[in-house]
């Protein structure tokens, strides 16, 4: 029998509030839509033709010919680095594909921006994709063509940097398989991502690796020597044996891949889909104009839950009781999942309903799906005399020992320690994805300037003095406005804060995706909490 009865919809969406709303978040689709648009050409188009020109693909287009056929890449990060100084993407390209039927991580830099070299961001993005393929155990394909640490910046890549070859070899003693292709340079500390994965493959006349450049090469020890005799794909074939296969172009160099991925006869640790994975009744198209484009106006969590899970069976845990978290059981592509979701703010009987709902899933390790809506827990003489900090504690208790995987939505606003109790981004979830509407930070933009206004005046108070009224309006706008902008979807994603904005009508096929990534590793409840306070 399948899970869960069919969920009710209210959602009319021939309403004004329901079109306003759509048009609010198409609107705020549009400004992802663009800046994921630029991510392909970051380098400029004068260094995607001469790249063309040289008979060398893009990033992209090397991993959509390395997947299987008609297969989804879901992509990762993809605007990694929007509002800092690095360009958006940060030069690197990595996601999940599925390769001769196997889902592994993939991930390629991209050689149009300067020389494929490692910036600041770009290290935050593949430390980051790096967790994943760890906790996932997901078969790890690097297509790697970089000039190693864009070197002016050293400072910030340097000693973080290290990581990435630790990661590799230690991928290797689980047992997660890892593969290098050389298209192009694997210079300086570059030169040990082939030299840590398991097996490696090289481009004739176009991989090459080595520590030290023909130029250093020189200063160092006053040798003169060209690039193949030092670091060639030949010569890694025939003489050092850092290259185990020697392709003659790149997609002879893409087939040797599948080829050793195909003879890896990898097996999935998890159980798999196991629920019947019929679609939603409701159209999954609604799901734009489902959350409230402004994150204070609230709106039905069920109504995403409806257009989400297979058949739009939803099993409700405690229906009655804490009716601000709405959870319970379902499945989406077939996986079963526990899902928790907010209508609002957390009392003490949601943080205690919500740690036993974790707890239970746990039990039948059954993976756990959070949609953040949540402005904190409350606040007042009453919560705090009911306990709302020992109930609060045992909902991070819970989220903190609980050891099925999380995966992380975020269709409205996650403020505060609300953040924290639906398992954010500090409590290790396997993936992270936002719609275009989300808001994070230690509160609303508003409600942080008001606090910090009524500081000032009590500062004020406190030393005799009056309040520049003034002056204080100005530095509440200014930090209310600032508050703003840190705290929108595009300012996370940039920051690597998830691991990318998705349309809401994508919602469930990412989620699936993601799932089924989660099963490559043994999917295994806890059996252990710490202490807490009854």
């Amino acid at each position: 029998m399948p899970i869960g009865s069919i969920l009710a919809t209210r959602l009319n969406t021939r309403s004004d509030d329901y079109q306003d709303n759509l048009a609010a978040m198409r609107g705020l689709w549009a400004e992802v839509e663009e800046q994921l648009a630029s991510v392909p050409a970051i380098g400029g188009q004068r260094y995607v033709d001469r790249h063309h020109k040289r008979k060398k693909m893009l990033v992209r287009e090397r991993i959509e010919q390395l997947v299987d056929p008609n297969t989804p890449f879901l992509e990762l990060m993809p605007l990694a680095g929007w509002g800092t100084p690095d360009p958006v993407g940060v030069g690197i390209a990595c996601g999940i594909g599925i390769v001769e039927g196997v889902e592994c991580a993939i991930t390629g830099s991209d050689m149009t921006y300067r020389g494929g070299s490692m910036n600041p961001m770009s290290v935050t993005k593949g430390q980051r994709f790096h967790e994943i393929v760890r906790e996932n155990r997901l078969p790890l394909i690097v297509l790697n063509e970089s000039a190693g640490a864009d070197l002016p910046r050293q400072v910030d890549i340097f000693v973080r940097g290290g990581e990435s070859f630790r990661n590799l070899t230690q991928l290797s003693k689980l047992g997660v398989p890892s593969i290098t292709v050389g298209f192009g340079p694997n210079t300086a500390g570059g030169a040990y991502t082939p030299g840590m994965s398991d097996y490696t493959v090289f481009v004739k006349e176009r991989g090459t690796a080595y520590l030290g450049g023909p130029p250093l090469v020189k200063m160092a020890i006053d040798e003169i020597v060209d690039e193949e005799t030092l670091g060639g794909a030949e010569m890694h074939s025939r003489t050092s044996g850092l290259s185990d296969y020697l392709a003659v172009d790149e997609m002879d160099a893409l087939r040797i891949t599948r080829q050793i991925v195909r003879h890896l006869r990898f097996e999935k640790g998890g159980p798999g889909a196991t629920e019947p994975a019929d679609d939603p009744i409701y159209d999954v198209a609604d799901l734009l104009g489902c959350a409230s484009a402004d994150v204070r106006i609230p709106f039905e969590i069920r109504e995403i839950y409806a257009r989400i899970l297979d058949g739009s069976r939803f099993e409700e845990f405690k229906p009655l009781y804490g009716d601000k978290m709405v959870c319970g059981w379902g499945s989406i592509h077939g996986f079963p999942v526990g899902v928790l979701g907010n209508n609002g703010i957390l009392f003490s009987e949601e943080a205690k309903k919500a740690a036993q709902f974790i707890q239970l899933c746990n039990k039948t390790n059954t993976p756990l799906v959070f949609m953040h809506n949540i402005t904190g827990f409350m606040v007042g003489s009453r919560a705090e005399q009911g306990g709302i900090i020992r109930n609060g504690a045992k909902l991070i208790n819970a989220v903190s020992n609980s050891t099925v995987p999380h995966l992380n939505l975020m269709v409205g606003a996650s403020y505060g320690a609300g953040n924290y109790g639906m398992a954010g981004k500090a409590y290790n979830p396997r993936f992270v994805f936002s719609w275009p509407n989300h808001r994070i930070a230690v509160m609303g933009p508003k409600q942080l300037a008001g606090v910090m206004d009524i500081v000032a005046r009590n500062a004020a108070a406190g030393r005799g003095i009056d309040v520049d009224e003034e002056a204080l309006a100005a530095q509440t706008a200014a930090l209310e406005g600032q508050i703003e902008t840190e705290s929108t979807a595009l300012f996370s994603t940039g920051r690597c804060w998830d691991d990318g904005i998705i349309h809401p009508a994508d919602t469930r096929t990412v989620l699936g995706l993601a799932l089924s990534a989660t099963h490559s590793a043994p999917v295994t409840g806890a059996t252990e909490y710490g202490v807490w306070r009854h």
